[in-house]
């Protein structure tokens, strides 16, 4: 892999877990009505809260690392500037 390859899929990386994160506490809020989706180790909350927002916040991570990653796999693929 490229210098290049790896700075873009880098930035790409963290600019896709910036919007994950995002989505994830606007789907949340969405879903629950509260602003902020429980941790583990939160006692206050039920286990089948805490599990279900993991389950939520999994799904979009994974979706959204697939489809950086896709989008990354098919630009290199096309060739990048100065091939």
């Amino acid at each position: 892999m490229r210098s290049v390859e790896k700075v873009t899929s880098l930035g790409m990386g963290m600019l896709g877990g910036a919007v994950a994160a995002s989505m994830f506490k606007q789907v949340w809020k969405l879903v629950s009505g509260d602003d902020d989706a429980p941790d583990a180790d939160d006692l206050e909350r039920g286990w089948t809260e805490v599990l279900v927002a993991a389950a939520i916040q999994g799904a979009i991570f994974g979706l959204v690392k697939a489809a950086v990653h896709r989008a990354g796999a098919q630009t290199f693929r096309h060739g990048a500037p100065g091939d």
